[in-house]
């Protein structure tokens, strides 16, 4: 396999002067087991683990390599290497690690487009769109929602205007893996070199869709439960997958729990038109609130902004804030330590 098909290019290209002293053979994590990882490169394929030196430098998970990272890479042999380097990612879906950890999942690096599968049945939500949008957003990867299970819905055409009307800007595709209907509109977005990251929650279909992309069925799958028309975790790991034609696709476990992780910028294109009000109104400091003059509100009260749409709104700002307050904290934390380790071997040296 020559690199251009795993998705090399200049901005990559242009990072190797710099891990010149690690080696210059390089490669792109396909996936990540416990402590090692399978990574493609142009000899081949390789099972790989990292270095000590990059495991005692890494200060957090994101330090880590990720599926979908290009590495720079020494090879031992014709099936084995170690990872030296990460080079810089040009673009990360993150989440927060379940759990009370504040820590940063990678759930894929490097991709060029998101495809957002969410299904049409009784698991159709809108909030749970929005999240996901925010954090496509803060990836800088571009999003497209997917729309699947249409042929057990009766309503496709007013779910597709729901879904529009909070999506501004981004393509919405209606498919059905049981009929065939629409996947042929999912070609436009797969292209050489090109990698698109598959995600959604558990039962949504991915696997399926990842199986008609790639013309086999090489991902399990599963039937819905009819009790509640969710489906089960059929994916048990991240991995990049090469498309016949051209290509590359990361499939997702689904996600049952979809922190947010990241920046405001993600929020302000997922919710550009509660930005745009909030511009409109009297006061710049404007909470929303009850203040006089506010555009939001005045939106709120006339039915141009939904309610729960600004609940939504509000209740990921809450989560995003709430993270920020918890990075800075232990980041003042680790400086403070940092800076004892180092008075404690000054004291060390001067009683030499």
């Amino acid at each position: 396999m020559d690199l251009q098909s795993l998705g090399w290019d200049d901005f990559f290209a242009a990072q190797l002067p710099i891990h010149a002293g690690s080696g210059c053979t390089v490669g792109r994590v396909a996936a990540e087991y416990k402590h090692i990882y399978r990574v493609y490169a142009e000899g081949g394929e390789y099972l790989a683990s990292i270095t000590g030196k990059l495991r005692h430098l890494a200060d957090s998970r994101e330090d880590f390599p990720a599926v979908g990272d290009w590495v720079t890479l020494s090879i031992a042999d014709d099936r084995n290497a170690v990872i030296q380097g990460i080079l810089t990612r040009r673009s990360k879906f993150s989440r927060k690690v379940a759990g009370k950890a504040t820590e940063e999942q990678i759930v894929a690096a490097n991709i060029d487009t998101v495809f957002l599968v969410n299904a049409l049945n009784q698991d159709f939500n809108l909030r749970r769109i929005e999240r996901y949008l925010t954090l496509a957003w803060d990836s800088g990867a571009a999003p497209v929602i997917i729309l699947n299970k249409a042929d057990l819905c009766s309503e496709v055409p007013d779910k597709v205007r729901e879904v529009e009307a909070i999506a501004f800007g981004v393509p919405v595709l209606t498919v059905s893996c049981a009929t065939g209907d629409g996947l042929g509109s999912l070609n436009n977005y797969i292209e050489a070199g090109k990698t698109i990251a598959l995600l959604g929650s558990s039962g949504a279909g991915k696997s399926t869709i990842a199986n008609r992309i790639l013309g086999t069925d090489m991902q399990k799958t599963g039937e819905i439960r009819q009790g509640d028309g969710e489906g089960r975790h059929t994916t048990t790991h991240r991995e990049l997958i090469l498309i016949p034609g051209g290509g590359l696709l990361i499939d997702t476990p689904g996600m049952r729990e979809l922190q947010l992780w990241g920046s405001e910028e993600g929020l302000a294109d997922a919710f550009e038109d509660i930005y745009a009000l909030a511009a409109q109104c009297r006061f710049s400091d404007c909470s929303h609130a009850g203040e006089p003059g506010c555009a939001v509100a005045a939106a709120l009260g006339d039915d141009t902004l939904s309610q729960s749409r600004y609940d939504s709104f509000a209740k990921l700002q809450r989560e995003l804030a709430y993270l920020s307050r918890k990075e800075n904290f232990q980041e003042f934390l680790a400086e403070k330590n940092r800076w004892k380790k180092i008075h404690n071997q000054m004291k060390h040296l001067s009683k030499r």
